[in-house]
């Protein structure tokens, strides 16, 4: 059932409607991080949309970054527009017709889930395509079909949304990735050190896990090795995982020093490496637009870079673009991603 269109919808000043559902998702029912299968889902509906009228609309769906939510999507900004004020103005200014804006919500205790299937976070992947997408085709008039569904994200985010295209492909026809997760060799490598450190420090994951509860002010450290710890929950979880903290590390805990065995794990879902042998769900796209500032911290330009270069030498057209900017406060692209990806979608 539809909720009435929110607060936070005339806070927004949008002229079209925004409504925030509950969608309760079985892929994530009983996660080991006790994290809800419950999710607001907030929606946003164009100016003229009728629920009892005849026409549909592409939809879009949004796939926010690591330590982000739905309601942080949502969320007014004070010099900036927010995702649903941005298609709402360019559908206002006639840049780009109207559409449907989904805001999944892929938050997990340990900071977000990459939008893969996890034994240990929850199956992400499958909340997204089986859960969502249904959801939504059901409750309001989309074009209900893969040619009026695009998807898109920024960094993790953005790669939720590669990884979705190659695991199922054909469900989209158009796909977005800012600045997102490719080449982990540059992205997550680094960090390992840290990580390294702060759980031995800690005395294993438990322990830093318990101590990053208790800072009141999380540090950038203490985040940085949370980061890694996410993604270690989404890649490399135990095999048969009994708790939150039965995570294989990609290095020893004690020595520091890499294990192959589980690196090679995480390099199973690098977008940059793995492209080539899942080209098939890139094939079905309608449009594919990559994009990243040329100063990101984590090197994901040239993880982009890569991506494209073996993508095009494969037969995928890629619109790629690079801006002058880091990795931080870019939602102002979504100018660009918006058109890139309504463009292409079927519309009635």
């Amino acid at each position: 059932m539809h909720t009435r269109p929110t607060d936070l919808q005339r806070l927004l000043a949008l002229s079209g409607t925004l409504i925030v559902e509950e969608i309760e998702s079985e892929a994530l029912r009983g996660n080991l991080l006790g994290d809800p299968h419950r999710r607001p889902l907030p929606v946003y509906l164009p100016p003229g949309y009728d629920a009892e009228g005849s026409r549909r609309y592409p939809t879009l769906y949004c796939l926010h970054g690591f330590t982000g939510s739905a309601a942080s999507l949502a969320a007014a900004r004070v010099w900036s527009l927010n995702p649903i004020q941005w298609l709402d103005r360019l559908i206002v200014e006639g840049r780009v017709p109207p559409a449907i804006l989904v805001l999944v919500d892929g938050l997990t205790r340990y900071g977000g889930s990459q939008y893969v299937n996890s034994a240990l976070s929850g199956n992400y992947a499958d909340y997204v395509v089986n859960d969502v997408v249904p959801y939504v085709d059901a409750a309001f008039r989309t074009i209900a079909r893969p040619q009026g569904r695009g998807l898109f994200g920024k960094s993790s985010g953005g790669f939720g949304t590669l990884h979705l295209v190659m695991e199922y492909p054909g469900r989209f026809a158009a796909a977005a990735s800012q600045s997102g997760d490719a080449y982990f060799q540059y992205c997550y490598l680094p960090d390992f050190v840290k990580a390294q450190r702060a759980l031995e420090r800690h005395g294993g994951l438990a322990g830093f896990v318990a101590a990053f509860d208790a800072e009141k002010k999380k540090s950038n450290g203490s985040v940085e090795v949370m980061n890694i710890v996410a993604m270690a929950a989404a890649y490399s979880p135990a095999a048969a995982p009994r708790d939150p903290f039965d995570i294989e590390f990609p290095f020893d805990l004690r020595t520091g020093l890499l294990r192959d065995d589980v690196w090679a794990r995480w390099l199973r879902f690098d977008p940059a490496l793995t492209c080539v042998e899942r080209i098939e769900g890139f094939r079905a796209l309608r449009a594919l637009y990559v994009e990243c500032g040329r100063r990101d911290q984590y090197a994901l330009d040239l993880g982009a870079r890569i991506l494209v270069e073996r993508l095009r030498a494969h037969g995928v057209e890629v619109q790629h673009e690079e801006f002058d900017d880091d990795h931080m406060s870019v939602l102002y692209r979504h100018e660009q991603v918006y058109p890139a990806l309504l463009e292409r979608l079927e519309r009635e």
